[in-house]
C-alpha cells in the first residue's frame, strides 16, 4: 500500500482551539455596557438603579484597561519611572469617580467612596488574596520589612483625616469657616508631600525595603508591548472612565432611594468596589499565583496612594472646580471602620507570613460593616 500522500490532519489541541477562537471569559464583555448605559442614561422609563448597575459594570473592564496601559507604558519607562506611573495612575478609576461625584455636589458620597476604596483594598483584596492564596499553597511567606513601611504610612494616615474630622465637629460653626479651610489646605498639602517623600523612599532610596521573596527570574528576549499602544490604552480607557463615572454618579443618588440604600453605603461599598475592581482583581491573581509580596504590594500601596494622593487632590481642586470646600471630616462611624480595618490589617500581616485563616478574618470584617451600613437607612426610619 502506497503511503498517503495528504497525511491526515491531527485534532487541533485543546489549547489551540482556544487560541483559535478566543472565547473564554473576560471583564472585556462588559465593555458593551457601556453604550447600553448611554442609552438608559438618556431614556426616562428606563429605572436609575438599571442605569446605576449598568455603568458601574462598564467602569470595571476600562479600569482593567486603565492597568494594562500603565503596566505597558511602565515596561519602556525604566523601573524608577514605571513605579512613579504605576502610583499615578493606579487609582486612576477611583479619582474619577470622586471627581464626578464631586462636581455633582454629592459630598458625603465622595468622603464615603475614599474610605470605601481603603476597606475595599485592605479588607477585601487583601483578605481575598489570602484566603485563596492559603487554599492554594497553604502558607505564604512575603517581606515583612514592606509591611512595616505600609502599616506605619496607613497609621499616620488615619490619624491625618481623624484629627481634622474631630476639629470640624469641634468647631462646626460659621464664623470659624476659614480656619477649617486653612486646616484641610495644610492637612493636603502635608500628606501630599509625605506622598512624594515615600515615592522617593520606595523608588530611589530604600527599593530594597520592598523587594519580593522567592521572586520568579524575568525571561529575557521577550517582546515588549507597543509604548503606543499603551499610552493609546490608558487614553481611551481614562476617558471611557470619566464617561462611565459622570452617568454612574447621575443615577447614584436616586437609585440608592430605590434600593433603599444610603450615600455612606453606596460610596463606602457599592462606589468603592467598582473603581478598585481591576486592581483587586490583580491582588488576588498574585496571591493565587503564590506571589503575596506583590498582592500586598498592590493592595497596600493602592491604600497608602488614596489617602495620601486621592483625598488631598480633591481638597485642592474642588474650588476649581466651581465646589465648596472639600471638608476632610469624616464622620465617627467611617473612621472607626477604617480604624478597625487598619488595626486588623497590621496584625494579621506583621508576621511576615500569611495563610487562609487571615484571610477569613478580613473579609469577616469587611462583610459586617457593609451589613451594618446597610442597615443604617433602615434603623434611621
Amino acid at each position: 500500500m502506497r503511503d498517503n500522500p495528504y497525511p491526515t490532519a491531527r485534532p487541533m489541541p485543546e489549547a489551540s482551539l482556544f487560541r483559535a477562537f478566543p472565547i473564554r471569559p473576560s471583564l472585556l464583555w462588559l465593555l458593551v455596557l457601556a453604550p447600553v448605559a448611554a442609552l438608559f442614561d438618556h431614556a426616562d422609563a428606563i429605572p436609575a438603579s438599571v442605569v446605576f448597575f449598568c455603568a458601574a459594570l462598564a467602569i470595571v473592564p476600562f479600569a482593567k484597561l486603565i492597568v494594562q496601559g500603565t503596566e505597558q507604558v511602565a515596561v519602556h519607562t525604566g523601573s524608577t519611572i514605571g513605579g512613579l506611573l504605576n502610583a499615578t495612575f493606579g487609582n486612576l478609576p477611583e479619582l474619577i469617580i470622586a471627581m464626578a461625584a464631586l462636581r455633582a455636589g454629592l459630598l458625603e458620597m465622595v468622603r464615603a467612596s475614599i474610605v470605601g476604596a481603603l476597606l475595599a483594598n485592605l479588607l477585601v483584596a487583601l483578605g481575598v488574596s489570602f484566603l485563596l492564596g492559603g487554599l492554594r499553597h497553604h502558607n505564604q511567606e512575603y517581606n515583612p520589612n514592606a509591611i512595616r513601611v505600609y502599616s506605619s504610612t496607613m497609621v499616620l494616615a488615619w490619624i491625618s483625616l481623624a484629627l481634622p474630622s474631630a476639629f470640624h465637629r469641634a468647631l462646626d460653626s460659621e464664623p470659624h469657616l476659614g480656619v477649617h479651610a486653612t486646616l484641610d489646605l495644610v492637612v493636603a498639602v502635608v500628606l501630599l508631600g509625605l506622598y512624594g517623600l515615600f515615592l522617593l523612599y520606595s523608588l530611589r532610596t530604600h527599593p530594597e525595603t520592598f523587594a519580593e521573596l522567592n521572586a520568579p527570574s524575568e525571561e529575557k528576549g521577550g517582546k515588549h508591548p507597543s509604548l503606543r499602544l499603551g499610552i493609546a490604552t490608558l487614553s481611551i480607557a481614562s476617558l471611557g472612565a470619566a464617561w462611565m463615572s459622570e452617568i454612574l454618579v447621575g443615577a447614584a443618588e436616586q437609585a440608592g432611594h430605590t434600593l433603599g440604600m444610603s450615600q455612606m453605603f453606596m460610596g463606602v461599598i457599592v462606589l468603592a468596589l467598582v473603581g478598585g475592581a481591576a486592581e483587586s482583581g490583580s491582588a488576588i491573581a498574585m496571591g493565587r499565583a503564590n506571589r503575596p509580596d506583590l498582592s500586598i504590594g498592590i493592595a497596600l500601596g493602592s491604600c497608602v496612594q488614596i489617602a495620601l494622593f486621592v483625598a488631598p487632590i480633591l481638597v485642592l481642586v474642588a474650588p476649581v472646580m466651581g465646589q465648596p470646600q472639600f471638608r476632610l471630616v469624616f464622620s465617627q462611624a467611617e473612621m472607626w471602620m477604617l480604624f478597625g480595618a487598619v488595626l486588623l490589617g497590621a496584625t494579621v500581616t506583621t508576621t511576615g507570613r500569611s495563610n487562609w485563616f487571615k484571610g477569613a478574618q478580613l473579609i469577616a470584617l469587611y462583610l459586617i460593616i457593609a451589613t451594618i451600613l446597610y442597615l443604617i437607612p433602615a434603623a434611621a426610619q
